[in-house]
């Protein structure tokens, strides 16, 4: 983690080439050193930030003024810190019989304060929850009275949880859970907090800033997909090629408890939609064993979507597993207990994020939580079976090495398509791919689910969701077009964007003829397209004239009068109406 005095250093110099963001930051106490800390994180993660810093404690004016210079400064996120000092005092100031409504009555100014800043469905807020602060007016009774400070503020935790799972536009920063981890003393320093209002010790600034990063870059489709594990004291005690099954360390005696408790954890994490793979210099056989054999593993082979084991090169070993998950490696992260072989990939690969676990394999657990290395802002049906996608994938991969040409794969796959508006049931994935893609995003605008679901009603919009599946399993959601009438015979593209998990397939050319079916039926005679290049995407520069669309000027312009369909081996299901 860094210190305040880099971070500030970082966020002085962005460089050139980052994304733009527009982050407003009020608060109720001192934020002058969360704001130069917070622009150094945001540069962290690849992003230019233009920050706007309210002035002290000028929050409701601020919020419910329309002409503040919050809203001049047109925010896409807005970052809201009320402290539990501040809290604590109007607690305190309240009668004495008024004291058991104190969260609610806060609870209703938040969400007052919530409903005004998300009326512009682009605009996300991250409101911090609240430190505990144990007074110990009650001691240990406190947990048992309604009035008490404590009591309160657990309370009013629950209930800001409550109102960010009703948004998909407010994320919670969890200050409470940072509290717990370094401690009352670290967070908060009583004599800054006295001479100068700022409620955030120095030393707490930098990982509470880093959190408040992590929200905005994972909304923004950055953030960890993967994490690659070596076996060998790392997953357990020992090597299972030198100590064999029995002697290896895992289960409930002596540090085989770490081990067990640290697989657990990843475990959690596949099942929330990280994908899993294996990076071991060992024959694979034995590495394979305790998977199939040990009776206290915790991760079995279906928790693993790429297993290799052998005695080559990790860093080409990695380069194999990145290329068969078809993900950029700034996704990946690298597990190994060794020094050298941490080295060797850091250096062979920079964009891979190699954290240098402890020597202590106890010490694994806490120190990777505490990385915070898997942010996510949504999480959905989809995210729980991506293991098997993945799976699934290398099998096609398989097969696709032995086919005789590309059509003989295509056709071997059986695929099909379904094709559809945008529905209750496929928008949170649908609003989850608008965030997350970054390498084939045509224009990579980001919409709010709430702002999807308004389009679905929209009579000058054609929305396209395609699913897949093939004879090895299902894909998901794969592709969404939007497509925004501009004239009686003119559709212009506004999103166009895919998994690249599915690039090869076909799938280009068959929402090509979709989107000219459908605008043709609406009276178009043209498409127009446009290509804004990121760091990210030009992978699709030459999509538009792939297709057969020709350039016009900073525009893609097809003519549907003279369009011909692609030949593609997908079957197609519409089983809706478009939306």
């Amino acid at each position: 983690m860094m210190e305040l005095t880099e971070l500030i250093k970082i966020g002085k110099n962005p460089g050139s080439g980052l994304a733009s963001v527009k982050v407003a930051l009020v608060g109720d106490t001192s934020t002058q050193f969360l704001a130069m800390a917070l622009r150094g994180s945001l540069v962290k993660r690849g992003l230019n930030p233009s920050l706007f810093e309210a002035d002290y404690d000028q929050v409701e004016l601020q919020v419910f003024n329309p002409a503040s210079d919050l809203y001049s400064h047109c925010p896409e996120y807005v970052v809201l810190y009320q402290s539990a000092e501040k809290f604590s005092r109007a607690h305190y100031d309240a009668p004495t019989d008024q004291r058991a409504q104190s969260a609610e009555k806060r609870l209703a100014q938040i969400r007052a304060m919530l409903a005004r800043l998300t009326d512009s469905p682009e605009r996300k807020v991250i409101i911090f929850n609240y430190a505990d602060i144990n007074d110990r007016i009650f001691g240990n009774f406190s947990n048992s009275v309604a009035q008490s400070l404590p009591h309160q503020l657990r309370l009013l935790n629950l209930g800001l949880s409550e109102l960010a799972a009703a948004s998909p536009n407010v994320f919670v920063l969890d200050l409470a859970a940072e509290q717990s981890r370094v401690g009352r003393k670290h967070l908060f320093d009583a004599r800054q907090y006295a001479m100068s209002a700022n409620a955030l010790s120095v030393d707490a600034t930098a990982p509470v800033s880093e959190n408040c990063a992590d929200i905005i870059a994972a909304s923004k489709g950055i953030f960890a997909k993967c994490v690659v594990l070596d076996l060998d004291n790392t997953l357990w005690g020992g090597a299972i090629g030198d100590d064999g099954l029995e002697n290896i360390e895992i289960g409930e005696l002596g540090l085989g408890r770490a081990f067990s408790d640290f697989q657990r954890w990843l475990k959690q994490l596949r099942e929330r939609g990280i994908i899993l793979a294996v990076c071991s210099k060992n024959d694979e056989a034995n590495a394979r064993q305790p998977f199939e054999s040990h009776p206290d593993m915790i991760l079995k082979l279906d928790d693993i979507a790429v297993f290799v084991a052998n005695w080559e090169s990790k860093a080409e070993n990695i380069r194999h597993i990145q290329k068969t998950l078809n993900i950029g490696f700034s996704s990946m992260v690298f597990l190994d207990d060794n020094p050298v072989e941490r080295q060797v990939v850091s250096s062979s690969i920079s964009e891979i994020i190699v954290p240098e676990l402890p020597q202590d394999p106890s010490s694994y657990l806490g120190f990777l939580q505490s990385l915070n290395l898997f942010e996510t802002v949504s999480f959905t049906r989809d995210d729980a079976v991506r293991t098997s996608q993945y799976q699934a994938e290398a099998k096609r991969l398989e097969i696709q090495s032995s086919a005789p040409t590309t059509e003989a794969f295509l056709e071997s796959l059986e695929m099909s398509a379904v094709i559809e508006g945008f529905t209750e049931f496929n928008l949170p994935r649908v609003a989850q791919l608008v965030q997350r893609s970054n390498q084939f995003n045509l224009r990579t605008i980001r919409y709010s689910e709430s702002e999807l679901a308004d389009m679905a009603d929209d009579d000058k919009r054609i929305n396209v969701a395609v699913s897949l599946t093939d004879r090895f399993g299902s894909y998901g959601l794969i592709s969404i077009v939007m497509l925004l009438q501009q004239s009686d015979d003119e559709f212009f593209i506004d999103n166009w964007l895919m998994s690249c998990r599915v690039l090869g397939r076909g799938v280009e050319q068959l929402v090509c003829n979709e989107i000219a079916l459908v605008a043709s039926e609406r009276g178009a005679v043209r498409l127009i397209g446009e290509f804004i290049p990121t760091a990210k995407n030009s992978l699709v520069k030459d999509h538009y004239e792939k297709l057969g669309f020709k350039q016009l000027d900073d525009r893609w312009v097809m003519d549907l009068r003279s369009f011909e369909p692609w030949k593609v081996q997908v079957k197609v299901d519409r089983p809706s109406p478009k939306g």
